[in-house]
């Protein structure tokens, strides 16, 4: 069979590969030298790049690239800014499907132009020339909008909130929750629980997994039952209304949580949101810029028409303050891939 293909023509084997995705052609460069010369071409490469590449190079006519496959591997490693800095786009390296990330300045933040509230400045690490810097707000919401149309037919996408703690520290996050909501038009919305304070959610997780509950009944019979046979004479039993045995049991019924009479903090959730599967403590990861994200949500982009993609991030119940946080952007990309 491998010597039926090697005795194919060249173009014939980059049709085929054409076919495939840019990690199967790689993959499949190593058949033989045939297929390695077939999958280094433009006609297998040009295939992989989205239809409009000229159009989103064109703010850019000095490029230029040796091959389309330098030109992919190009779009996959550097985004690209659009839409004069304030969104970027580069590809997916695996599949080749388009990603896209909204800047601060192109998303809706509440009281985001009053400084007050929030700060815009740059970073040199940063993909953009600004970011937001929240000073100090009690309402916090910020919401973004994409066009289908823009993405990846038949793929399904995630969002993700891109944002680092500032150099004095995020503050009003670490026991509150934040609800995060996706939406395609017409449809309906998406909403989740996440953490946005990354160090205070690690050990939140450590609290609650491996903590175990104090047990009562277990304390009785390893202490009490020794006790109680060892002061049989000294009529213990009866002492123990008296206070002769100090020991304070820790207060841990439903109605107590709050109150702070046991050390144990609990996630800011509640019975609703168990049942509709947001407890699942979403935390923030670090990405490999340096940077944190959390997602948002994700949505299937079916490529059958145009419609507006909305993403958020809100807290307004709590009525506290909050601060700390950077926002680079949201950034949408692909998840998984339907054929």
């Amino acid at each position: 069979m491998a010597e039926e293909f090697n005795n194919l023509p060249e173009g014939c084997i980059a049709t085929i590969l054409s076919l495939t995705s840019p990690r199967d052609a790689c993959r499949l460069s190593l058949v033989s030298s045939t297929f390695q010369s077939a999958a280094e071409s433009d006609a297998v490469w040009h295939k992989f790049l989205p239809s409009d590449f000229h159009t989103l190079l064109s703010q850019y006519p000095s490029s230029s690239f040796p091959s389309k496959k330098h030109l992919y591997l190009h779009l996959c490693q550097n985004p690209l800014l659009i839409d004069n800095g304030k969104k970027s786009f580069q590809l997916d390296k695996v599949y080749g499907k388009k990603c896209y990330m909204l800047s601060a300045r192109t998303l809706f933040i509440v009281w985001g132009d009053t400084p007050r509230y929030w700060a815009w400045t740059s970073l040199p690490d940063a993909r953009f020339s600004e970011v937001a810097e929240l000073v100090s707000v009690c309402w916090l919401e910020i919401r973004g909008w994409i066009n289908t149309g823009m993405l990846s037919p038949k793929t399904l996408y995630g969002a993700y909130l891109v944002f680092r703690p500032s150099p004095s520290g995020i503050y009003g996050f670490d026991y509150q929750s934040v609800e995060v909501s996706i939406r395609i038009a017409g449809g309906e919305v998406s909403k989740r629980i996440v953490y946005l304070d990354a160090e205070r959610g690690r050990r939140l997780r450590y609290q609650i997994v491996p903590r175990r509950i104090f047990n009562r009944a277990r304390f009785l019979t390893s202490v009490e039952a020794p006790l109680a046979e060892h002061n049989s004479n000294n009529n213990c039993n009866n002492n123990r209304n008296n206070n002769s045995f100090d020991f304070q049991y820790p207060n841990i019924n439903n109605n107590n949580r709050n109150n702070n009479s046991f050390d144990f903090q609990y996630p800011n959730i509640n019975d609703n949101n168990r049942n509709n599967n947001s407890f699942d403590l979403q935390y923030p990861k670090e990405r490999g810029d340096g940077w944190m994200e959390v997602e948002l949500g994700d949505f299937f982009n079916d490529g059958e028409d145009d419609k507006e993609v909305e993403m958020g991030a809100c807290e307004i119940k709590s009525g506290d303050w909050k601060g700390g946080l950077v926002l680079q952007g949201i950034e949408i990309r692909p998840k998984t891939v339907r054929h």
